[in-house]
């Protein structure tokens, strides 16, 4: 049987810098020269992505925005698009601004994807927009009017506050919409005491994306093998033959867990596949002492 790895991003293949150590990258590169079937799947952005995973060359796709996107890391081409209803996008963009939020909008246009914002209310959306100009996201785009984004494909809205508006929000959305998006509220891990909700179509969730990729890709009847540190990963910890957490994962996602490892400061995500995939092919792969820990 064919083993699949899958792995989170921020908290788990990363480090708390938001890095990716110079092991982990040169044993992946090597992994990957020899074909393992390994991707990731993160909240972040292709555009985000492809910054922090340069030089990797991933045989399978990336999962974006939570499965909001199925896209190629090299080209940043999205194979899967899971937009948002434009109807519920009105509806839940009214009720954010009931809540006296502004969100991040994130879109493809047809041709490109654009992350649009208006007004920066507080220190978390400051923190956002202060990050991305600085890692010069051309996909930013300041907009008076919000709802002109709409003309695109929506994928996510990115509302930023404190968790108690936060949490009221997201009911008052679950009301009205519960069998039609996929929501995450999650505290900003690089801006403490600011929260991020976000609003994905229903079919925009990791586990959903790991099948589709599984199918489309000719691995169906593959064991999945996968990584993470919180609650945006439970559904496929769920769906996975193994689900392996980080020590540093929270409580919430260690009980869906079927092993936990070592924190993500440790590379232990990628010591783990090292060992695993060595087991499972028969083939010998790089020491730890010939890379650069």
């Amino acid at each position: 049987m064919n083993t699949v790895y899958v792995s989170d991003l921020d908290g788990t293949l990363l480090r708390d810098d938001v890095t990716l150590s110079a092991f982990s990258r040169d044993v992946l590169c090597e992994l990957l020269r020899e074909y393992l079937p390994f991707t990731v799947a993160s909240a972040r952005s292709v555009t985000s992505i492809r910054a922090i995973l340069t030089g990797l060359k991933f045989h399978l796709p990336i999962i974006e925005f939570n499965g909001a996107f199925i896209s190629d890391l090299e080209s940043g081409q999205h194979q899967i698009i899971n937009s948002i209803e434009p109807t519920i996008i009105e509806d839940v963009y009214q009720l954010i601004g009931t809540f006296g939020c502004t969100p991040f909008v994130s879109t493809f246009n047809g041709a490109e994807d654009r992350l649009y914002y208006s007004n920066i209310t507080n220190e978390g959306m400051r923190w956002y927009l202060k990050d991305r100009q600085e890692h010069r996201d051309e996909r930013l785009r300041s907009i008076k009017n919000l709802t002109l984004s709409f003309q695109d494909e929506v994928v996510c809205l990115t509302v930023i506050g404190a968790a108690d508006v936060l949490s009221e929000l997201e009911y008052a959305i679950k009301e009205r919409h519960l069998n039609s998006v996929e929501m995450h509220c999650i505290e900003n891990r690089y801006s403490p005491g600011w929260y991020w909700l976000t609003v994905h179509d229903h079919r925009a969730t990791k586990d959903q994306a790991i099948r589709i990729v599984l199918k489309e890709w000719g691995l169906d009847g593959s064991e999945i093998v996968v990584f993470g540190d919180s609650s945006n990963d439970i559904r496929m910890f769920q769906l996975a033959d193994r689900a392996i957490a980080v020590a540093n994962a929270t409580d919430e996602l260690k009980r869906y867990a079927t092993e936990v490892i070592s924190s993500n400061n440790e590379d232990s995500v990628v010591k783990f596949i090292r060992s695993d995939w060595s087991n499972q092919s028969g083939k010998n792969v790089i020491s730890e002492d010939s890379s650069a820990e």
